[in-house]
């Protein structure tokens, strides 16, 4: 398997996406763009961000395996003390994204899951990533 060199994976999935989205549905003022890249700029505003992301992948996992019979509903009250938190958030969703909807009720239940381990890089050339500057 030849290895995967990230910068050549993000733009292929970067032009993939097409256009983004405009940000507002009107013209902003010069002010308000100033305002808006001070705010997006902190390191608070990436932190909302993460979280907010990690709450919708929650979400979308969880009601899909409610409407598709994997979990009952009365089942969720077991995981609410992990979604307190933004760490327990942010743990859960990673879970999620690296278990099918037909395991949520393992997920959901407390049964031990194979636990996440990190990859060994193959050999050959290390995969490289250009940091993109936002």
């Amino acid at each position: 398997m030849e290895p995967v060199q990230l910068n050549d994976l993000l733009e292929r999935l970067e032009s993939a996406f097409g256009e983004d989205e405009p940000f507002a549905g009107r013209e902003l003022a010069p002010e308000e763009v100033e305002v808006l890249q001070r705010v997006f700029a902190d390191g608070g505003h990436q932190l909302y961000l993460q979280d907010q992301v990690n709450r919708q992948i929650i979400r979308d996992y969880l009601i899909n395996a409610v409407m598709l019979g994997f979990v009952a509903e009365q089942d969720l009250a077991r995981i609410a003390p992990q979604l307190m938190s933004r760490e327990g958030r942010a743990a859960l969703s990673l879970q999620m994204l690296m278990t099918a909807v037909e395991q949520a009720g393992e997920l959901v239940s407390g049964t031990a899951l194979p636990h996440l381990r990190p990859l060994k890089p193959g050999t050959g050339r290390p995969p490289y990533i250009k940091l993109i500057e936002s």
